[in-house]
């Protein structure tokens, strides 16, 4: 029989699905590997468990201890049902630009939810990032997995993500697209396509708002260049140590606006319902092939993160989008 012992074990080995209608006039071949197939509906499974395992291994996590996690939903999504299924508390913190669909369903796992302003530094002690690692020093048997510097979230991407996408296109795949935030998925998955094939060029799509291109292109970046954005789960203010920059070929931007209306396309012309950054993440990749133009032997992967369902109250809503302009 084949009957799993819990949920965890089936985080993985999702599909790549070809792009037809929206990426008809480039000749190569696009295709997305289509993540909300995790039982938490985003990538974000991948490093949860792996984060929760390694931290389990040395020690930083007791039985019956309390996880701590600053996300922007995702993350939070697959550390709770882990935690669910092994047995822990969760307590998150977020920003309040992100949707709320995200908090209710990381209250219905059970967990705490803290919502903070968006609009201050990460130092400021009201920013998430902050929060969560003073509650972190608060609470007795707790452990911040902090998910933009612990090395274990590319690691999980190292073992997993890119091994499947080298089986799954036969290592066939020239390019590897993603939208990028704390640096895991593109570093882990990245770093094991370009060991298997240094040729693979890997582009990363960053936000407007965020300083990622700008300190990929310069090493340093202008704080004056930092401002809010409406996209969600892509582009920081910081540089988390989770970055190898070293690994990717490029850094596209792409704005808010482009990405909000590619995610409803996605929906309406693939039947694929998937979330904001994979709007991003395909119009970044329509921008690149106009600079570096793709051909017909070109083999593309595009890592969309999760669902629309989590965005139902924003971008798929009519109303939300033309009250920012979106549409008319």
């Amino acid at each position: 029989m084949q009957i799993y012992n819990n949920i965890l074990e089936t985080i993985g080995n999702t599909p790549i699905v070809k792009l037809n209608k929206i990426t008809s006039h480039i000749p190569a071949t696009i295709a997305v590997k289509v993540e909300y197939g995790n039982p938490g509906n985003s990538i974000k499974d991948r490093m949860a468990v792996k984060m929760i395992e390694d931290a389990e291994k040395d020690g930083r996590l007791k039985p019956g201890g309390t996880i701590i996690e600053c996300t922007s939903g995702n993350t939070g999504m697959g550390l709770a049902i882990a935690a669910c299924v092994k047995g822990y508390k969760c307590i998150f913190t977020s920003t309040e630009k992100q949707s709320k669909e995200k908090f209710d369903m990381l209250r219905a796992l059970g967990a705490e939810v803290h919502v903070c302003p968006t609009a201050v530094e990460p130092e400021d002690p009201r920013s998430y990032y902050s929060v969560a690692k003073r509650l972190a020093k608060e609470i007795p048997n707790s452990v911040w997995m902090n998910q933009y510097d612990n090395l274990s979230n590319r690691q999980a991407h190292y073992e997993s993500t890119g091994p499947e996408i080298w089986r799954q296109t036969e290592g066939k795949i020239t390019h590897f697209v993603v939208g990028i935030g704390t640096g895991g998925t593109i570093t882990g998955t990245g770093t094991y396509l370009k060991e298997q094939n240094t040729n693979v060029k890997v582009w990363g799509i960053d936000t407007y708002g965020s300083i990622l291109k700008q300190y990929y292109e310069t090493g340093t970046y202008n704080p004056a260049d930092i401002h809010s954005y409406v996209t969600e789960g892509i582009g920081e203010d910081f540089i988390p140590q989770n970055y190898d920059f070293s690994i990717i070929d490029f850094i596209e931007k792409v704005t808010d606006k482009d990405a909000a209306l590619m995610q409803r396309r996605l929906a309406r012309e693939e039947g694929l319902f998937l979330g904001n950054s994979a709007g991003s993440a395909v119009q970044g990749l329509l921008q690149l092939h106009e600079q570096f133009p793709l051909t017909k032997d070109d083999i593309v992967v595009i890592v969309t993160h999760d669902h629309g369902s989590r965005y139902v109250g924003k971008f798929f809503n009519d109303d939300w989008m033309r009250s920012k302009g979106y549409i008319d």
